[in-house]
């Protein structure tokens, strides 16, 4: 009777499964079908920018969907730059728009990003209309990108932070102590500190020097855009940064970073106010998906091109998803190169570097699509390391102020795992060879003084090619880029008075260098590739990522970030071009 109860059990759990699963997506099909439907702006619109627990990528599809809003999902949605940008300048253009409701407290950007973003919200209000802010809370980031709002309100019992800045770092040096693994590591200039977390328990001065530098370059940054915006002294700004002064919601209001300390329905009766509305009378929204679509239909019908290629995430070798991928990349470039109504392509990096093979081989794709036509860069968050070297061969770079760049650098990372399998795992191996180096590089054992040196050789011709890559591209000599190089990163600013950078700006900046460079700034429209996916296969994707990434939150709790970084350790194969580690800015 049991094993009945059992499989009874079990075919009414597939059961409710399966009705369930029909009416999930019975509802994704509505919902595919309303989004094919014209779209008709009313009159005394407002355009809500809901970015609150939002990701910001560089670009997601303009049909995509939220998974946080179907029944039964809960993922962290991200919405693109680009697709945002495009939507606050239709909304500007269309009279039917009166203003943006921005609800953007706790949203996750980089300083760039939000930088890049907050500047289109500023180019809003060029054309009269209003922009309101609200949010139960504002993080750093979400404060900054907020106050470019004509008004900013925060929940009264909600909070803020306005303290600067800092990036905090984990270090595995004790973790492969215990457990007998000994890192091993070959690199090429002093500030080259990719590999410290493995070899250290805390920064190099040298390290710290330069975080602490280009820390304070992009909070200085901040904290000017900030005053400027809510009218306050700037170096009274600053000292109600550094002090953390608004310690309490009151003190945000008397300090003026606030407008009011107001409740949600009070800032929607504010909108009312503003659009000559009744009480209680509905208030007439947009998205950025719907907008993006009612624009859809009056593009421009130019047959002259820029190509925008969006190159996010790791440098790898090969082709995947998520990364910038050298064989993916490749193919985008050549069919640009190829393509004769792209009359410019612009590089968009937004990447922290990775394998420097890749790096070459996507190098070599960009330096010979240079010959045909014009190859700009605009650099975003960060283009550092790998970042940089695929963006070295551009006749210009742009980059934004506050973007993380150069660490212009070379590493290898070997592990020596004889103790952990000997004494941790009992394992012993043994091994016949034809040739002293048969078994170069084993795990297995100590590297011999061979090795070590034929290894570091290696990363010294890999230094030297990068630098010569610098060194051509940027019409420098290779002393004047080993001065600027040894791995060190600088900040949008400090790299355009390097010469790393040519003008600061954002990606519209670096479109309208291609096209005049082109000659057709007059008459052009922007393509951007890769192609996005369809929006069913993104939302299966998204939500199989989505469920790994939660079991895993869920069971190691706190100890998640660390478990990451050791995932990103199987990234690191081969000689590598990357950042001095994983920045978390907060």
């Amino acid at each position: 009777m049991k094993f009945l109860g059992n499989v009874l059990a079990v075919i009414v759990g597939l059961l409710v499964f399966s009705v369930i699963s029909f009416f999930i997506l019975a509802g994704i099909i509505a919902i595919a079908a309303s989004s094919d439907s014209e779209v008709k702006i009313k009159e005394n619109t407002v355009l809500v920018l809901n970015l609150e627990g939002r990701v910001i990528v560089e670009r997601t599809s303009e049909d995509d969907f939220d998974l946080s809003t179907l029944p039964g999902f809960g993922g962290v949605a991200s919405v693109g730059l680009v697709n945002l940008k495009k939507a606050i300048g239709e909304a500007a253009k269309n009279e039917n728009v009166k203003g943006i409701y921005l609800q953007a407290g706790m949203v996750s950007a980089g300083q760039a990003m939000l930088h890049e973003l907050r500047e289109e919200l500023i180019a809003f209000k060029e054309s009269g209309k209003f922009i309101i802010s609200y949010s139960e809370l504002y993080s750093e980031g979400g404060y900054f990108l907020s106050s470019a709002a004509d008004e900013v309100y925060l929940n009264p019992l909600g909070g803020m932070e306005f303290n600067g800045i800092a990036s905090e770092v984990i270090f595995f040096k004790g973790l492969f102590e215990k457990l007998e693994i000994e890192p091993v590591v070959f690199r090429v200039g002093e500030f080259k500190s990719a590999v410290e977390p493995f070899l250290l328990d805390k920064m190099s001065d040298e390290n710290r020097l330069q975080t602490s530098v280009f820390l304070n370059d992009l909070n200085d940054f901040a904290v000017a855009k900030v005053a400027e915006s809510r009218s306050i002294d700037l170096e009274r700004a600053k000292e109600i940064n550094s002090q953390m002064l608004a310690r309490k919601n009151s003190d945000a209001l008397e300090l003026n970073l606030v407008d009011g300390l107001w409740y949600e329905d009070q800032v929607k009766d504010l909108i009312r106010e503003k659009l000559g509305l009744e009480e209680d009378a509905d208030i007439n929204t947009i998205n950025v998906t719907r907008i993006n679509k009612d624009a859809k239909t009056k593009n421009i019908l130019s047959k002259n091109k820029i190509a925008v290629i969006i190159a996010q995430g790791e440098i790898v070798s090969g082709s995947a998803e998520g990364v910038i991928a050298s064989e993916s990349f490749v193919k985008e470039v050549n069919r640009a190169k190829k393509d004769e109504s792209v009359k410019a392509i612009v590089v968009r990096v937004n990447s922290p570097g990775g394998s420097a093979l890749a790096s070459e081989v996507m190098w070599r794709a960009l330096e010979e699509a240079k010959k045909v036509k014009p190859i700009i860069a605009s650099m975003g968050e960060y283009a550092a390391s790998g970042g940089y070297y695929i963006s070295a061969p551009a006749d210009t770079i742009v980059a934004q102020p506050n973007t993380i760049t150069g660490s212009i650098g070379i590493f290898g990372l070997w592990f020596n795992a004889e103790g952990l399998m000997k004494n941790k795992l009992g394992l012993t191996t043994d091994v016949v060879k034809t040739g002293e180096l048969s078994d170069f590089l084993s795990f297995t054992r100590k590297l011999t003084d061979v090795e070590k040196s034929i290894f570091q050789n290696n990363i010294e011709d890999g230094y030297d090619t990068f630098i010569s890559r610098v060194a051509d591209g940027r019409n420098m000599s290779k002393d004047e880029v080993l001065a600027v190089a040894s791995g060190r990163v600088w900040s949008g600013i400090q790299a355009k008075e390097n010469g790393l950078v040519d003008v600061l700006g954002g990606l519209e900046n670096a479109v309208e260098i291609a096209a005049t460079k082109a000659g057709v700034e007059e008459d052009y429209k922007v393509v951007y590739y890769p192609q996005v996916k369809p929006w069913f296969e993104k939302l299966m994707a998204d939500l199989t990522n989505d469920v790994q990434t939660r079991y895993m939150k869920s069971k190691l709790g706190s100890f998640y970030p660390v478990f990451n970084e050791l995932e990103n350790i199987k990234k690191y194969e081969g000689v590598m071009l990357r950042m001095p580690y994983d920045l978390v800015i907060e």
